[in-house]
């Protein structure tokens, strides 16, 4: 493959947002700018669906002061969408349309930053243009919440999204301490089939008094045994704090939201819409033991909390976003760039190349070793592997004390 391939550059960003996310694509426009072989940078409006609809902006030119502004801009400055592509092979219509508008913004370089389903993406495309001999270097950028791509140590986006839920758990413990009688605390935090952002949750004993109780999608929920966890506390006369993942099933792997008879959204990918659980357990609560008793659901907040970021988290974000571009001027193609954890302590990491196909097709979870029995929490490995994802803070920029972002004209 011929290192030297002239041409432009398209960025898209997809999936749901976290707070660093525009922090890759900060990296990569800074590093297609130092480039010779990059002569234009292009992004994709709201996704896959803009580069369908043929809604493409220019950012060549964008002033450094936006561009300055990018890494501490939470959520999707170029935005997003979920849109779903099926194989070509059953029906190629999207994939022409994709070729079309590729050779018509002359599109050689292709930076896609997402979760599971965007590398999805990615590999069909990088798939479909292999066969008819188009030569452009495609890359997946990681960023998601969840943590629960392969290969990656962890994944940008996810370090920020900890430190809100553990912050946000410290500060709930003593918000609920402050009465003289017991009280129940439910927090529904997300996670559909991964649960390492509630387990993220149990960082709060650090420095003081995390959760009573923690149940991640894992291990099997048993309502019942949640309901005796719950009242063995209330019987020594303490309030319990409890954070429970919002994809938490039961032995026979069916959602516990899915218990209510409430209609869920789908999106194109078939995934239900999660949300709802922390109420459904707080009347369970409420019928069985009469307890003052609260759900709070972190829905969007834990997502785009920029002014609680991690800086190592937001280093990151910037680093695999010029690593795919740098990746792709050596010639590569086809992978997702994943981060590789060199020390703990002190902690240092460095971008590594990942099979997309397999970025696509596989979920990481947390492993069974690092979750403790009964809802008690996880092990100290976990805290020791979480701990150095969260350091650092972000200075953001702001006027009349409040933050400023960056606004490329596609969402106002």
């Amino acid at each position: 493959m011929n290192t030297a391939l002239k041409g432009n550059c398209l960025i898209g960003q997809s999936g749901g947002p976290t707070s660093v996310i525009n922090g890759s694509l900060y990296g990569i426009i800074k590093a297609a700018r130092e480039s010779d072989a990059i002569e234009r940078i292009y992004g994709a409006c709201y996704g896959t669906q803009g580069i369908l609809s043929g809604n493409i902006i220019e950012l060549t030119d964008l002033s450094e002061e936006e561009t300055e502004l990018l890494p501490t801009t939470p959520s999707a400055a170029l935005g997003s969408s979920r849109v779903k592509l099926c194989e070509f092979g059953d029906d190629d219509t999207d994939y022409r349309t994709i070729y079309e508008l590729f050779r018509k913004y002359n599109i050689r370089y292709f930076f896609f930053i997402g979760g599971n389903d965007s590398m999805d993406t990615c590999d069909k495309i990088s798939r479909y243009f292999r066969t008819v001999d188009f030569e452009c270097r495609i890359f997946g950028v990681p960023k998601t919440i969840d943590n629960d791509l392969w290969g990656t140590d962890h994944c940008p986006g996810y370090g920020s999204a900890a430190k809100y839920v553990a912050t946000t758990m410290l500060e709930l413990y003593e918000d609920a301490a402050v009465y003289g009688y017991p009280q129940v605390v439910i927090v529904e935090i997300m996670g559909r089939n991964a649960g390492w952002l509630t387990a993220s949750a149990a960082l709060s004993r650090i420095n003081g008094h995390g959760p009573d109780l923690v149940y991640l999608p894992e291990v099997p929920f048993s309502v019942g045994e949640f309901l005796n966890s719950v009242g063995d506390h209330l019987a020594r006369d303490e309030s319990v704090l409890v954070a429970v993942s919002e994809g938490v099933m039961d032995e026979d792997g069916v959602y516990i939201t899915d218990y209510s008879a409430e209609t869920k959204y789908i999106d194109t990918f078939g995934h239900i819409q999660m949300g709802g659980l922390g109420s459904m357990l707080k009347s369970m609560v409420i019928n069985r033991f009469k307890a003052k008793t609260r759900s709070i659901e972190l829905s969007l907040l834990q997502r785009c909390a920029g002014h609680i970021a991690s800086k190592t988290d937001l280093d990151e974000a910037i680093m695999v976003g010029r690593a795919a571009v740098e990746y792709a001027l050596e010639g590569k193609s086809g992978y997702m760039v994943g981060i590789k954890r060199v020390s703990n302590d002190p902690y240092a990491s460095e971008p590594e190349l990942l099979d997309l196909a397999k970025c696509a097709n596989y979920e990481n979870k947390v492993p069974l070793e690092w979750i403790l029995p009964g809802g008690a929490g996880v092990t100290e490995e976990f805290i020791e592997y979480m701990k150095p994802l969260i350091q650092g803070e972000v200075t953001v920029p702001k006027k009349d004390s409040l933050p400023v972002y960056a606004r490329l004209g596609v969402i106002e």
